[in-house]
């Protein structure tokens, strides 16, 4: 498979590049067609939690470095922060049921046998289903990873290499040439 084009801004930035002016223009206007030019906005259910919260900051500010920040990406990255919340929540809630587990385990000597082995199996369930609830995030999350990196190489590799030589009678009619 053939790497992507360079965006215009790595063309730009490299200052060196075997791409004429007319291609590098065009490059640049297309990149900027793709994009909205109204910034990423957070969801009042993101902005409300505090995990999400943060990690929609980080993404945006990631974002406005590649200048990406745009709201064409909206959805997909409040979604990603409420379920990287959510990962987090269950990996808390696991821990939780571990230190239980160790506690009970402690105090084994003091419970009855049929008891005690009774807790523990409903305890390691416990812990069990919420490691699957995490995987699946987890795979949910490497999902959108994914799918985001996939959707501004795409928008990338939209954009043609070489400047059209033949012009459109028409559109030169239409720009009054």
């Amino acid at each position: 498979m053939p790497t992507p084009p360079k965006p215009y801004l790595v063309l730009s930035s490299e200052k060196k590049s075997h791409r004429t002016k007319a291609e590098l223009k065009q490059r640049q206007q297309a990149e900027e067609a793709l994009l909205t030019g109204v910034a990423l906005k957070e969801r009042p259910e993101v902005k409300n939690n505090p995990i999400a919260h943060k990690e929609f900051l980080r993404i945006k500010k990631l974002l406005q470095k590649i200048k990406k920040n745009d709201a064409i990406y909206e959805p997909i990255i409040n979604r990603y922060c409420i379920l990287q919340a959510e990962c987090i929540e269950f990996e808390e809630k696991r821990e939780k049921f571990y230190q239980q587990l160790r506690q009970l385990e402690e105090k084994t000597n003091e419970m009855e046998y049929k008891d005690y082995f009774k807790i523990q199996s409903e305890i390691q369930k416990n812990i069990i289903n919420l490691d699957k609830q995490i995987q699946s995030k987890r795979k949910m999350l490497l999902d959108i990873e994914k799918e985001n990196i996939m959707t501004i190489a795409a928008a990338l590799r939209s954009i043609p290499k070489k400047v059209d030589k033949n012009e459109n009678p028409l559109l030169k009619a239409l720009n009054g040439q």
